[in-house]
């Protein structure tokens, strides 16, 4: 019964957020599926950190990658997948003369007609309490 209501609880939750999507711009809801892909690995990307006074590159990263989304100030973590079920995670440090940008390397079809929520099974769905 537990399991059913929290079921019902994630579909009223998608409601909300479609219908919270509905007042977004194609942009803005485009956008936001471009983020979610990245962060499930589907982008290609390529984040080039640079010096800016000096104007040379410090460090490139190309790869199926994700930005930290609830970095520390003047850090910026950028996870990458390398394999089945392979990952690396990098920490970097930004200052006043080091910043960064990140391309994305091709594009992706993603939907400006519907937002796009993507939720983790073994966080949504409660596993089964063995005593």
């Amino acid at each position: 019964m537990n399991i059913k209501r929290s079921i019902a609880a994630v579909l009223v939750g998608v409601a909300l957020t479609g219908g919270a999507a509905a007042c977004s711009s194609p942009a803005d809801v485009a956008s936001s599926n471009l983020s979610k892909e990245a962060d499930q690995f589907h982008i290609l990307r390529r984040i080039v950190f640079y010096n800016g006074i000096t104007d040379k590159y410090i460090l490139v990263v190309e790869g199926y990658c994700s930005l930290g989304n609830n970095d520390k100030t003047n850090e910026l973590s950028v996870t990458c997948k390398v394999g089945d079920n392979a990952y690396k995670k990098h920490f970097l440090g930004l200052s006043d003369n080091v910043t960064y940008f990140e391309e994305q390397l091709d594009p992706a079809g993603v939907s400006t007609h519907h937002y796009e929520v993507v939720f983790n099974p073994s966080t949504v769905i409660p596993q089964p309490i063995v005593p």
